[in-house]
């Protein structure tokens, strides 16, 4: 005879341990819903991040694909290093107004849809560094879909901007890219 198992995980007893599909219509041995939707789980699931780590941030993201805290169980098990192959870009630490073309390049380099993840207080606004020779903030040179604060932050900051990440990229129109709004915004960062 089977017995009930149950899942106390901090106090709750009734927790859901399978994600929610999309919402369609299902009866039985069929269901329908919108592709947009089928897309957008089909991706939030497979990321592919691509780390581009300068600094110390870059020693808290090694932490975060560490086995305690395990990055792959979000759907990001391979981690590229080619940015024809990967969708999210990672930049971590202290970016030089030098490496600002490089970053540029890198994130032209992936193929659409992409998404870029500001991690730490130097990605995002230039940290303590207010000199001339840093950028402030990877922003000015390639939009930023998902800041993470911190100097460093720590690895769960990392996995919930990277559940951020996955929020919008569920949520992503497959038409938004084609948008006039999306095409004005890459035109301010002078992107065709």
């Amino acid at each position: 005879m089977a017995r009930p198992v149950q899942y106390n995980i901090y106090g709750q007893t009734d927790v859901k341990l399978v994600q929610e599909g999309p919402e369609g219509y299902g009866g039985e041995g069929f269901f329908t819903t919108k592709l947009d939707q089928v897309v957008g789980l089909a991706r939030k699931n497979s990321i592919w991040p691509l780390p581009f780590a300068t600094s110390c941030c870059g020693i808290e993201f090694m932490a975060t694909m560490g086995a305690h805290y395990d990055l792959a169980r979000f759907g990001a098990e391979r981690v590229g290093f080619s940015p024809r192959q990967c969708d999210l870009l990672m930049v971590m630490g202290t970016i030089a107004k030098k490496m600002g073309p490089v970053v540029k390049q890198v994130y032209l380099q992936m193929a659409e849809p992409r998404w870029v993840l500001a991690m730490g207080a130097c990605a995002s606004s230039g940290g303590i560094f207010d000199t001339y020779s840093v950028l402030q903030g990877i922003d000015q040179i390639i939009p930023v879909d998902v800041y993470i604060p911190g100097c460093p932050p720590r690895p769960e900051a990392v996995l919930d901007g990277f559940m951020k990440v996955q929020e919008l990229v569920g949520k992503e129109s497959l038409r938004r890219r084609n948008s006039e709004k999306y095409k004005a915004l890459m035109e301010s960062y002078g992107i065709q």
